[in-house]
C-alpha cells in the first residue's frame, strides 16, 4: 500500500522499526512495488522505503531522463538525484528511521541514479549495491568517499553495458576512496539468483 506522497514521489514504506533502510530504486518501466520482494530476500529485517520515478518514458517511469539509450541527461540527471536526495532527508524525519543506515539497491536505472547520488552527496547516501549500472551515470565532480561501500554487480551477457564498465566505475570510487567491489555475474541485464545472493552476502559482511 502507497503512502502520502513527499517532495512529489509515490512510494512504498514499510516500516520493522529496525536500524537498515533499503532504499529500493527500480528500472525503467518499473513501479515502487517492483523490488520489495528482492528487498525481503536481502534482509527481511529491514525497513523498505521503494519510491516510483517521476519521469515518463513512453509511459514507463524513470528516474531520469535519457535522450537516446546510453545518452543520459545529464542536466535533469543532477536535478533527479537533488530531489530524491531530499526525498530520502524528508522520508528520515518523517519515518524517524537513521540517515546513516540507509542502503541504496538500485537496478539498471535505478543504480544509475544511486550512483550519482553515492559519488556527489555521500553525507546523503554512503552506501549501495547496484545492479546493472553505468559509468555515464559517475558525476563530473566526485566527493572525498572514504567511508563510501560500494557493490556493483554486472552482468557477463548483459547486452547495455559491459563488465569493463562496471570496472572503470569500481575503478574511480576506489580512486576516491570507497570502499568499492566488482561482481560479474553469469546473467544479462535482468536480475538473478546470483545477484540476490551477492548483494546478501555482502549486505551482511559488515
Amino acid at each position: 500500500m502507497s503512502n502520502a506522497p513527499i517532495n512529489g514521489f509515490e512510494y512504498v514504506y514499510l516500516d520493522k522499526n529496525a536500524p537498515r533502510t533499503l532504499l529500493m530504486l527500480h528500472g525503467t518501466g518499473g513501479d515502487e512495488n517492483d523490488l520489495i520482494p528482492i528487498a525481503k530476500e536481502l534482509d527481511p529485517a529491514a525497513n523498505i522505503l521503494s519510491p516510483r520515478g517521476k519521469v515518463l518514458e513512453h509511459g514507463m517511469p524513470r528516474f531520469f531522463r535519457r535522450l537516446a539509450e546510453g545518452v543520459f541527461d545529464r542536466k535533469d540527471l543532477l536535478v533527479r538525484s537533488q530531489e530524491l536526495a531530499e526525498f530520502v532527508k524528508e522520508s528520515t524525519r518523517i519515518y524517524r528511521f537513521a540517515l546513516e543506515g540507509v542502503i541504496a539497491v538500485g537496478y539498471s536505472n535505478g543504480a544509475n541514479i544511486a550512483l550519482h547520488l553515492i559519488a556527489r552527496e555521500p553525507e546523503v547516501m554512503r552506501q549501495g549495491i547496484l545492479i546493472r549500472p553505468m559509468a555515464l551515470a559517475l558525476p563530473d565532480t566526485i566527493a572525498d568517499l572514504s567511508l563510501t561501500r560500494v557493490l556493483i554487480l554486472s552482468g557477463a551477457f548483459d547486452h547495455m553495458v559491459g563488465a569493463e564498465d562496471a570496472g572503470t566505475m569500481s575503478q574511480v570510487l576506489k580512486d576516491h576512496g570507497a570502499q568499492a567491489r566488482m561482481s560479474v555475474i553469469n546473467s544479462g541485464h535482468n536480475i538473478s539468483g546470483e545477484d540476490i545472493l551477492q548483494a546478501r552476502e555482502w549486505l551482511f559482511d559488515l
